[in-house]
């Protein structure tokens, strides 16, 4: 697993959102720097503390003109279930075939309780209007990530 870091070019990507709706990469930059955050799986509680937070606080990354977009291999249903449950005001996108997470390096072997697999690991990058990466967020705990986010930003 080669994760992209800051100074790479971030991939360009349309997937589904929640809606059902495609939303690209390209269309999110022409407004704002966009946190894209890779989380395993939609409802889990590590995941649903991490959207909360981010939900919470979307007026604050607002002001410094950045706006958040989940990215996890549910399908779009799934995440609707997600977005509605929780209250979520941000885009949620489907990436079922882990394609995009492979192009930003976040798909790879886990282990979690003495098995491994495949999946994708929690990573955070703020992707700069000219589409570049200007940061990467891989150390933090779900309950704070906005705090780190914030804090860089």
């Amino acid at each position: 697993m080669k994760t992209l870091q800051a100074g790479d070019k971030a991939p360009e990507f349309s997937l589904l959102n929640q809606d059902g709706e495609s939303v690209s990469l390209t269309e999110l930059l022409k407004q704002h720097r966009v946190l894209v955050y890779f989380y395993p799986k939609a409802m889990t509680p590590g995941c649903t503390v991490q959207a909360q937070n981010l939900r919470d606080h979307k007026a604050a990354l607002a002001a410094k003109n950045t706006v958040s977009v989940g990215i996890s291999p549910d399908a779009p249903k799934r995440l609707a279930k997600f977005a509605e449950r929780d209250e979520l005001n941000f885009t949620l996108l489907s990436d079922e075939d882990h394609q995009v997470a492979e192009a930003f390096g976040v798909w790879g072997l886990k282990k979690f309780m003495g098995r491994e697999y495949d999946g994708i690991h929690r990573i955070s990058f703020l992707i700069e209007q000219d589409g570049t990466i200007g940061q990467v967020f891989d150390k933090f705990k779900t309950k704070d990530h906005h705090e780190v986010v914030l804090a860089a930003l």
